[in-house]
């Protein structure tokens, strides 16, 4: 499921909407949404999410939230790793053979790194930015 799909689902349960009346609804057949919501489609175009906006009576903030969950939707990335160092070129592409693997906790901890957060690792503390510090390690509730 794509954050784009989660979010319209969330809205589309809370809401008491079915499936097939948002297709409807949309313009689109139930299959094709079912697939969006899912992530086994791109993402959608500008005037879709327009017509969810509408439909769910989103503005400001919250439809541009839609938009943005879209454009981080599509569930085939490429990634441009020319000029990049021959590891940045391998982990790039392990993480594409991989990723189905990783469990929700690992992409989690992966996510907090490149945000910016420490994580431990051997008994010191590792950020994206900085690499590792020795020292102990922060606690995580």
């Amino acid at each position: 499921m794509t954050p784009f799909g989660q979010r319209l689902r969330a809205l589309r349960e809370a809401h008491g909407v079915s499936q097939a009346a948002l297709a409807e609804a949309l313009h689109v057949s139930p299959a094709y949404l079912s697939a969006l919501e899912h992530g086994h489609r791109g993402r959608p175009s500008a005037g879709l999410i327009h017509q969810v906006n509408e439909f769910f009576g989103l503005i400001w903030d919250d439809a541009e939230e839609m938009a943005r969950l879209a454009r981080l939707s599509h569930p085939r990335v490429v990634l441009d790793t020319a000029g990049l160092s021959p590891e940045a070129t391998a982990l790039a592409n392990r993480l594409a053979r991989e990723i189905r693997k990783l469990s929700p906790e690992v992409i989690q901890m992966l996510t907090r790194v490149l945000d910016g957060g420490a994580v431990p690792v051997d008994g010191s503390t590792f950020t994206a930015a900085q690499g590792p510090r020795p020292g102990p390690a922060p606690r995580h509730k």
